[in-house]
């Protein structure tokens, strides 16, 4: 059984798992479910199931391409951007804080990686503008452990994050 209290925290690790291993950020149940398909690749288009996202996609200028359409990389760095900043809300509405006029800006870099393939890099910047910055530190801190893109991301890509 899963204790619920410890994955919302961030503290649970599954019963079979080493101590030292990192705690399973898997979801313990799925709330929705986001479908889309890439038609053509880096140089197509892109669409969602529900007609939402119907997006011409093309490579950037310093990949080769045209740059006339988005990216990948631009659509990870509004996807991280926005559950970050809904997680920094969340840790600060449950702190009791009001962290109107915050914002979360991401960059997201891509590269060849040692592997022959290729590699990304993330930084978020962080304006909590009304807020103490030992408070803010903390509250950054704790939506990192909540954000799903933080989650699904560490250990895996660098990723840092300033606070300004």
């Amino acid at each position: 059984m899963t204790d619920h209290a410890a994955v919302e925290t961030g503290t649970y690790t599954r019963p079979d798992s080493r101590a030292d291993a990192r705690p399973d950020a898997r979801p313990t149940k799925i709330m929705y479910v986001a479908e889309a398909t890439a038609h053509g690749g880096r140089n197509g288009y892109i669409t969602s199931q529900d007609g939402q996202i119907d997006l011409k996609v093309a490579m950037p200028p310093a990949m080769g391409g045209d740059g006339d359409g988005t990216n990948p990389e631009q659509l990870f760095a509004a996807g991280y951007s926005s559950c970050f900043h809904n997680a920094l809300v969340l840790v600060g509405r449950r702190a009791g804080y009001d962290l109107t006029g915050s914002t979360v800006a991401a960059k997201v870099g891509i590269g060849p990686n040692k592997q022959r393939g290729y590699g990304l890099a993330v930084a978020l910047s962080v304006s909590l503008p009304v807020i103490d910055q030992d408070i803010a530190a903390k509250l950054v801190d704790a939506a990192h452990q909540v954000c799903p893109y933080s989650n699904a991301t560490r250990d895996n890509i660098e990723v840092s994050i300033l606070l300004g």
